[in-house]
């Protein structure tokens, strides 16, 4: 069976010593209780002719020393945009950041200035990109590349600065590293280059991560060779990681927690296990149930029916409800949910047109009187 797609691993037992044992190969975990990253209520709009994209519209999580916080959701649902919001990397114009705040070891990398933020980019946060030879240019040699950010974060020069780059591509296990060094990105293989990719994000020691989709370029048994170093650098620097992909697969391996999002919002966030077994959303089980088990005979896979929306046209309100299998109103789509902790760690946007148990939790919400009715009427059918 294939490593890195069988989603069924993710659902074992729920015991104290779980998360300390190496069920799938890449590690046991290294998360912590320190949170190094903390973003809050992250808004990022982008001014198009056709209106305001509200490509991040609210976005709230945590990164945790050690830990890896998978963030999954269809293309459009704005993953890399708000990774490129967090390293202060959106073009402008058209985006802007409008709102909210990224603390990043205690300070709010959103109040920094550019030359501040350079400092910070790349030494305390670095991001690796899911296209290598779009990451590498082509005409500067992988000393070059490697040895840029060590040059401007730890500012090395001469022998020392050519014994750190070795070391960083030691580090990410590349054969030969003196002389592969000296290589330029078309004349390694495209394992080898995201693995220089991965060299270049760890060589300042950065407190968090970003790995935007690293393994879609590689095919199956270097992506599990990949996945397996990125935890090993990990448990060894200690670094937090966030890891932006579609493979549930991946996820149920590598992650400790997950944040799905949909339209530029977390609509449900939990432990790795949460989610498979217990998820609430209905978007998060479409997600899952999208995903074929290679264990059973399959026919057609079920899909989300209808599209994503437009962002330049979100609704004030739910904005699953339109493609939800459950029933919905003009009600759902002007109150907007909020997101909530409806268990320890377990964080649900709780829309009544999108979580079917909306009745337990509704008294969490602000909005919970406006939906009396429905409440009374799922009480009665629970109890029946």
């Amino acid at each position: 069976m294939d490593e890195t797609t069988s989603v069924e691993e993710a659902a074992v037992e729920d015991s104290p010593v779980a998360r300390e044992l190496d069920r799938d190969g890449f590690g046991a975990s290294a998360a912590g209780e320190e949170v190094v990253l903390d973003v809050r209520d992250l808004r990022t709009h982008f001014t198009t002719r056709w209106g305001t994209v509200k490509a991040v519209d609210g976005v709230s999580y945590n990164v945790r020393r050690g830990e890896t916080l998978g963030v999954v959701g269809e293309s459009g649902s704005g993953k890399s945009v708000t990774a490129l919001s967090l390293m202060r990397l959106v073009p402008s114009p058209p985006g802007q950041i409008v709102g909210g705040e990224v603390i990043l070891n205690g300070r709010d990398l959103l109040k920094l200035s550019e030359k501040e933020m350079t400092k910070v980019r790349g030494g305390e946060i670095s991001m690796i990109l899911q296209d290598p030879m779009s990451a590498l240019n082509p005409v500067f040699s992988v000393r070059n590349q490697v040895g840029e950010a060590i040059q401007i974060h730890q500012g090395l020069r001469g022998r020392d600065l050519w014994d750190k780059i070795v070391d960083s591509l030691r580090k990410v296990r590349i054969p030969a590293p003196a002389v592969r060094a000296k290589d330029y990105p078309h004349q390694l293989s495209g394992g080898m280059r995201q693995r220089v990719v991965g060299a270049i994000g760890i060589s300042s020691k950065p407190a968090v991560i970003i790995a935007d989709e690293p393994t879609t370029s590689l095919d199956v048994t270097i992506q599990a060779a990949y996945l397996r170093l990125l935890r090993q650098i990990q448990r060894e620097e200690g670094v937090g990681i966030i890891f932006i992909t579609h493979d549930f697969g991946i996820v149920a391996k590598m992650c400790d927690r997950v944040a799905v999002m949909y339209a530029g919002r977390v609509v449900e966030m939990a432990d790795v296990r949460t989610i498979f077994n217990n998820p609430l959303h209905e978007y998060t089980k479409a997600l899952i149930t999208s995903v074929p088990k290679l264990e059973e005979k399959t026919g057609r896979l079920p899909q989300i029916e209808g599209q994503p929306p437009l962002l330049y046209n979100l609704p004030p309100g739910d904005a699953f409800a339109p493609r939800s299998p459950l029933p919905h109103t003009d009600k759902d789509l002007q109150i907007r949910p909020e997101l909530v902790e409806v268990e320890p760690d377990h964080w649900v946007q709780l829309a009544h047109s999108s979580v079917a148990d909306f009745h337990k939790y509704a008294h969490l919400v602000s909005y919970g009187d406006e939906y009396k009715d429905e409440i009374a009427a799922a009480k009665a059918r629970d109890k029946s």
